[in-house]
């Protein structure tokens, strides 16, 4: 791109931004046209910043990686609030994401409450224990075909049961506090990251497993100098994929058994008395905590395959 176009860009995109936010900050209903104007004005301020800063400097590479999705989620959530307001829809169907706002200032006691139940001593425990469990197993598996044969279907199995009919069943059997979530969570978890990591002790080359045979390598010295590492990209997809599930199962575990707080007790909650804003402000704070913890998993993960071919950009 010339210098000239990257210019036009950065001009047009930085003038919308301005223009585009003092017109919502004095129109008190903007127009539809108003709101899709500030979207693709951060288009071009979106464009600008990839074509220009993201390809000069390494350390703007990284940071516009972080930008661009912020430029489009912030595009998501202006046309959200323009459709809200210019089509006048009843926040109990459908409140804004300033109203949304409004109410998670206001609510930060209640919601820390929450988000310390659910996450901190539900979705996380049982996460770790779930993870810690499967690689027990997997190690298991792997030494014995037998094992294989005999645990991968039953895991199966497992992981097919619906967690509506599984989660009451372990809240009767662990009661009402932090322990039947993370039972629940465990369940969850346990096969995703077991088949990955059986798949990725699988992953070594033939030539290599040979190779440390001659050197007269033991099972556990090939385990951990040859396997381990190479499965490593094969665990943290599994880790990943989890890390999502885990939110999941610690909410729905408290529809069926929960103290007086909790995201998935407030979400049951407010939903009966039409509360819709702390509803989805609960969203929003568990949407937050599962992409904290999957960008938390995904820097791990950089840190340990940082000499595996897809961390190489």
């Amino acid at each position: 791109m010339s210098k000239t176009k990257e210019n036009l860009i950065a001009v047009f995109g930085g003038t919308g931004l301005v223009v585009g936010f003092w017109l919502l900050v004095k129109l008190d209903i903007p127009s539809p046209f108003h709101y899709a104007a500030l979207c693709l004005a951060f288009v071009f301020q979106a464009a600008w910043v990839e074509a220009t800063v993201g390809l000069r400097r390494p350390i703007w590479a990284r940071l516009c990686r972080i930008e661009a999705p912020i430029y489009f989620g912030l595009m998501v959530l202006l046309l959200w609030e323009g459709l809200v307001r210019s089509l006048g829809v009843a926040p109990v169907i459908l409140p804004a994401p300033s109203a949304i706002a409004a109410q998670i200032a206001t609510s930060l006691p209640t919601l820390w409450t929450d988000f310390a139940q659910t996450i901190l001593k539900g979705a996380i425990p049982g996460f770790l224990i779930g993870a810690g469990a499967a690689f027990v197993v997997a190690i298991a598996i792997d030494r014995s075909p037998f094992l294989q044969r005999g645990l991968l279907p039953i895991g199966n199995f497992v992981a097919a049961l619906p967690i509506v009919g599984l989660a009451p069943i372990l809240v009767m059997w662990f009661g009402f506090d932090w322990q039947s979530k993370a039972a629940v969570v465990v369940v969850m978890v346990f096969f995703p990251i077991l088949v990955n990591i059986v798949a990725g002790l699988q992953a070594s080359e033939r030539m290599q497993a040979d190779l440390m045979a001659t050197w007269g390598a033991s099972y556990w010295q090939t385990l951990w100098k040859l396997r381990l590492p190479a499965a490593m990209p094969f665990i943290f997809n599994g880790l990943k994929i989890a890390s999502t599930l885990a939110l999941i199962g610690a909410i729905v575990a408290e529809f069926f058994g929960s103290p007086v707080y909790g995201m998935g007790f407030r979400i049951s909650t407010e939903v009966g008395r039409l509360g819709l804003d702390m509803v989805w402000a609960e969203i929003a704070v568990a949407a937050l905590a599962g992409t904290a913890l999957y960008g938390a998993v995904s820097l791990i993960e950089r840190w340990v395959t940082f000499w595996h071919p897809s961390q190489r950009h």
